[in-house]
């Protein structure tokens, strides 16, 4: 029973490994990314799970409460965010590259192109 008393952790390994399959299974550089980003949200839950202090409080300082939750990984979450934001701008700004190169955003078909141009 106390096993499902963790459901925040299942959810994250099931997030986890969704985003995993999706990264490795798929050759679209879209649903690549896509898969990139629900891996990272899985991450950032992860550590948002941890840094939960059941009955504590905010780190206001109170002689009335006891306990208090460290903001300390909401923080680094929120950075871990924004950085992840714009490594997905930057990798949705190289597909967009590739796609002007190749003319395609699928890996097989590019790794094709490639070994056609190298043989050639």
């Amino acid at each position: 029973m106390a096993v499902l008393g963790l459901y925040n952790y299942w959810a994250v390994i099931v997030l986890m490994m969704a985003g995993l399959y999706i990264l490795i299974a798929r050759y679209n550089l879209i649903k690549k990314m896509i898969g990139l980003g629900v891996f990272q949200t899985s991450i950032f839950y992860l550590y948002i799970s941890m840094g939960k202090v059941q009955g504590g409080s905010a780190p206001i300082l109170d002689d009335a409460v006891p306990l208090y939750s460290n903001p300390l990984v909401h923080v680094l979450i929120l950075t871990a965010i924004v950085v992840g934001v714009a490594t997905t701008a930057v990798g949705l700004a190289l597909i967009v590259r590739i796609y002007e190169e190749y003319g395609t955003i699928e890996e097989d078909e590019i790794k094709a192109i490639e070994s056609r141009e190298h043989d050639a």
